[in-house]
């Protein structure tokens, strides 16, 4: 017992801390940046938010977004949790503080915030330098697209994310920071939500010159308002790709592919 003692206060003299070995990540894009480091063999258990990626298939579950089995987490023993904290109900959040599990809590509002937490990430793992490396490779590809799609004047993009009732993003969402790699600007920028909700007659009062939703028929009952810029101009543009709704390293090639979608001439 007093080597085992001893190797501790050796350990904190150095600075060193000891190595991660059981990690629960409480966020599918968590989860995705823990594969993305190559480092899916410290995982134990993870929240579940549709479709896994195919390393993680055998893992236990912790639950489902938004509600968090605690029994189940528990008996994992983990030594680290990844937290995103819209995944996690206020009451469940405020039950894992008192449990005093070492946590890391991942919120990123812009691409260089996620790139920065996937190093942060890397090390909570124990494992900096892949943070390094990749974070290294997505900054770069970020900067490529800046360059490639920068306009003098962004254009003016609605985002709807939802049509009944409608919502959209607002300017802390990481998908405006994506919107603006794209040389584009989300009209709805102003408001704080993650999520707001608005109407369509904001909506037409800040006359976007590009619709962008995730299904065609939310985007063809935008042709009653041919007065509308991105209507008149035929910018009612579909997004396929779910990849923007998930903050983690893939996202970059999300917004490359939005950018895409939103400029194809550039």
């Amino acid at each position: 017992m007093y080597r085992f003692w001893l190797a501790l206060m050796l350990l904190a003299g150095s600075g060193m801390a000891c190595a991660v070995e059981r990690v629960v990540s409480l966020a599918p894009s968590l989860s995705e940046i823990v594969v993305e480091l190559g480092s899916a063999d410290l995982l134990v258990g993870v929240l579940d938010a549709g479709e896994r990626p195919a390393e993680l298939n055998g893992l236990p579950s912790v639950g489902r977004y938004g509600q968090l089995e605690m029994e189940q987490l528990l008996s994992l023993k983990p030594d680290l949790l990844l937290l995103w904290p819209g995944s996690v109900g206020p009451a469940q959040r405020e039950q894992l503080k008192r449990l005093n599990i070492p946590t890391y809590v991942a919120e990123p509002h812009n691409l260089e915030q996620l790139t920065a937490q996937i190093e942060a990430i890397a090390t909570q793992l124990g494992r900096p330098e892949r943070g390094v490396s990749l974070a290294a490779q997505l900054r770069q590809r970020l900067d490529l697209l800046r360059q490639r799609y920068r306009r003098d004047q962004p254009l003016r993009v609605f985002y709807q994310v939802w049509d009944r009732p409608l919502y959209t993003v607002g300017g802390g969402q990481i998908i405006s920071d994506a919107l603006e790699v794209c040389g584009a600007r989300n009209v709805f920028a102003d408001l704080t939500l993650p999520a707001p909700q608005v109407s369509v007659e904001a909506v037409l009062q800040r006359n976007p010159d590009v619709i962008l939703a995730s299904d065609q028929a939310q985007l063809e009952a935008w042709k009653a308002w041919p007065q509308v810029a991105a209507v008149a101009q035929g910018r009612l543009l579909l997004v396929t790709d779910k990849g923007l709704e998930r903050p983690s390293g893939q996202m970059i090639e999300a917004t490359a592919k939005l950018c895409q979608v939103i400029a194809p001439d550039r």
